[in-house]
Formats: C-alpha cells, structure tokens, sequence
C-alpha cells in the first residue's frame, strides 16, 4: 500500500511541470476577447484605434491576462517553440502597453506625455516578466530584436506603440500556429496604408515610416524570419520592391519601386494617442 502511494505521489510531482504549462493559454483568448471589444478597424482595415474607455471598464480582465503572463517562468518560456515565444512576447508587450496608458487615461494626449526621459514608458520597470521587473524595451530590444533570436522584421508591423503613426494595434491576439499569416497581413495593412507609406509622383520618391529609419538593420540584416517571408534581404530597397504593388496605384509608379529606381525618404511620425475618440 505505501509502495503504491509513493508511486501516485511521484506520479504527481512529476506532472507538475506539464501541468504549469497547460495553465498558460496559449491561444491568448483572455486577450483577444478584449481586442475585439475594444479595437475599431478604420480606413478600410489598414489603421485601427483603441477604445482606451472601454479597456479602462474591463481592467480587472486585463489586470488577469498580464497576471497570467508574469506568472511563466523563464524556464517555461525556454521551452516553448520560436513562434510561441514570439506570440507571447508581441502580445505581451501590446497588452502592456494599454495598461500602461490606462495608468493615465483620459489625461493625455500621448503615450510620449510620460516623458521621454523620466517617466519614459518604454524604459519604466513599471511590471513583472519571467520573474523580475521588466520594460517594454527590455521586450522589443532585447528579445525580440536581439540578433539571432528570431531575425522577424515584421515584429515592428506588430507591436503597438499606442500611437497613431505606428502600424495599427491588430482586432485579435497573435497565435504560434497562424503567427506567419497574421505578421503578413499586418506587413500588407501598413505598407498599403497611403498615410503612412506612398509614392510621392512630385518628388519621384517613395515616403514611408519612420519606422524603417529608425531601425534599417533589421531590414537589410539577412531576414531569416519565419514562413512565407522567411528569405534574404540585402536592402531596405530590396524590400520595398517586394511590396510595390501596395506601395503605388499607378503601374509606372510600381515598376520604379520593383526596380529598385526610386530615392527613399521618411514621413513625420504622429505621436497622437491612438484613441477611438479622436
């Protein structure tokens, strides 16, 4: 009798560390339950805004979802597949961010409001990840951007800086297994976006976000990625000219772009609050 109570017992313990992963959603339904809610499309898709009111309403729900997050160990995380890993991350970071400008909502107008250097948001140690204080750029810089790690460009189309000159906060949570398609679609919603990225015919020049300014390495840095889009990349050119048909209407305009013939410059980045009631 005791031999087959030390059998169950061990049994149990080591189920434990199966267990701990299965407590963790990986579908992230707590999150994309309150993006539907709370995420408007606008311009026929390619932006969104947030209902910053509404989050504020559910924060308890949002409140449990990052609990959910701080509660996975580094070890845990370790063990979980490039694309899980990246899901988590991105929806980490988007979620946190909301929480973040609930911390002042309705007071302000930008996420940048914080300050840029006391207070900066990106740099506050304002939560917990994989058991010790963590930042935003901790998330972005370090992890998902550190080389080698996932060498995924389109990571920036993802994260939401909740501002409206950043690629749009996505209507549903990013999930491991569709995580290439969802990354592609964003790719599509923010070039195709003329306020955002176009041809300029007077300048014979294509104007984009600051975004490619701000990081061109991760553009031109070989572009292992994931998926579909998982191919070398030499030059931001070369990746424009990918995408020339969502970058240009008129067909002379799209060949330039294909061919590499165009100068590149970059638009003014709007900082506003991406808010519904703005």
């Amino acid at each position: 009798m005791e031999a087959r109570l030390k059998s169950v017992v061990g049994s149990l313990l080591l189920a434990l560390p199966l267990a701990a992963l299965a407590q963790f959603d990986q579908s992230h339904a707590a999150w994309s339950a309150l993006l539907k809610k709370h995420v408007v499309l606008v311009q026929s898709g390619k932006a969104s805004r947030v209902d910053y009111a509404g989050f504020a309403r559910e924060r308890p729900a949002l409140k449990a979802y990052l609990d959910g997050l701080a509660g996975v160990s580094a070890a845990e995380f370790g063990g979980w597949s490039k694309t899980h890993r990246m899901a988590f991350l991105i929806n980490a970071y988007n979620a946190l961010t909301v929480e973040k400008i609930l911390t002042r909502y309705p007071r302000l107008g930008s996420i940048r409001d914080f300050g840029t250097f006391f207070g900066n948001p990106w740099k506050d140690k304002f939560f917990r990840l994989f058991g010790r204080e963590y930042t935003l750029d901790g998330i972005e810089h370090e992890m998902l951007r550190s080389p080698g790690a996932y060498d995924e460009p389109r990571v920036h189309y993802a994260l939401n800086c909740a501002s409206i000159g950043c690629p749009m906060l996505r209507e549903e949570a990013y999930m491991a297994e569709r995580l290439d398609r969802q990354l592609e679609e964003q790719a599509q919603r923010f070039l195709s976006d003329r306020s955002r990225n176009r041809y300029d015919a007077a300048k014979s020049a294509l104007e984009v976000s600051r975004i490619f300014d701000w990081y061109p390495a991760d553009w031109s840095s070989g572009y292992k990625g994931i998926g579909s889009a998982a191919q070398p990349i030499a030059s931001l050119a070369e990746y424009f000219a990918r995408y020339a048909v969502l970058l240009a209407d008129d067909p002379g305009q799209r060949r330039l772009i294909a061919q590499q013939k165009v100068a590149i410059g970059y638009l003014d980045y709007d900082w506003t609050l991406n808010d519904i009631k703005r």
